[in-house]
């Protein structure tokens, strides 16, 4: 689609407007979001729209349609989905070797199974390897529960953060800001660096690497635009 419009503003229901006509969404509701702090960002996006529109260069507006269509109708399925990432959670399954890898791991998982213990009142399996252990069925439940009380917005935000790290507690605990969004990436990204360190980097990698940080990015700064002035 070619830009067609001049002016972009947000309306008093915090809708995005082309030259005062609704944007809307593909399923064709109106593309009206819970914060200004997402309105603003999400019609900078529309801004900066040149002679073609990009989705790719859209991320705020897709995640936002994301969570209006596909979410929206039916949180709880959606939220089962991610909730599931709790069976498998990377934080939970460590190197038995080298001893500075050991450690390393350590140093950055360790506290978010520690704060994921006290605030939902769980215990963790945390095993040598990559053998699938499965998880006490209380934490699973009352993990499942917290990603479940989350709004359709809320969750479209959760879902790029999940499934790049591949960890539920550290997305809760980043929407819950007991971390903040690059030193989940690091600790996400640990087993990678330390073979990046140890043998190079592949070429390939790297460029899906950038292609994840930017989704990620985008997961956390819609995340943050929702807790700036919107309700939890």
């Amino acid at each position: 689609m070619k830009r067609f419009w001049t002016q972009v503003t947000v309306d008093a229901d915090r809708a995005i407007r082309l030259d005062d006509r609704p944007v809307r969404t593909p399923g064709r509701a109106a593309l009206a979001v819970p914060t200004h702090a997402l309105a603003e960002a999400i019609a900078d996006e529309w801004r900066a729209v040149g002679e073609t529109i990009d989705p790719r260069a859209m991320p705020m507006t897709g995640l936002a349609n994301a969570a209006i269509d596909r979410i929206a109708p039916a949180p709880a399925a959606f939220a089962a989905g991610l909730a599931r990432y709790a069976e498998s959670d990377l934080l939970c399954y460590r190197a038995d070797g080298p001893i500075e890898l050991v450690a390393r791991q350590a140093a950055a998982w360790d506290p978010l199974l520690d704060w994921a213990r006290t605030r939902f009142d769980v215990h963790f399996e945390v095993v040598a390897g990559i053998m699938h252990r499965a998880q006490p069925p209380a934490t699973i439940a009352r993990l499942g529960e917290a990603v479940a009380s989350r709004d359709a917005f809320r969750l479209a935000a959760l879902s790029p953060l999940v499934t790049l790290t591949g960890t539920l507690v550290g997305a809760l605990a980043l929407a819950e800001q007991a971390i903040d969004a690059d030193r989940l990436w690091d600790a996400a990204m640990l087993d990678e660096d330390w073979q990046t360190e140890r043998w190079g980097e592949d070429e390939l990698a790297a460029q899906a690497r950038v292609g994840k940080r930017r989704d990620y990015d985008a997961g956390a700064r819609f995340l943050a635009t929702l807790t700036e002035d919107g309700p939890k």
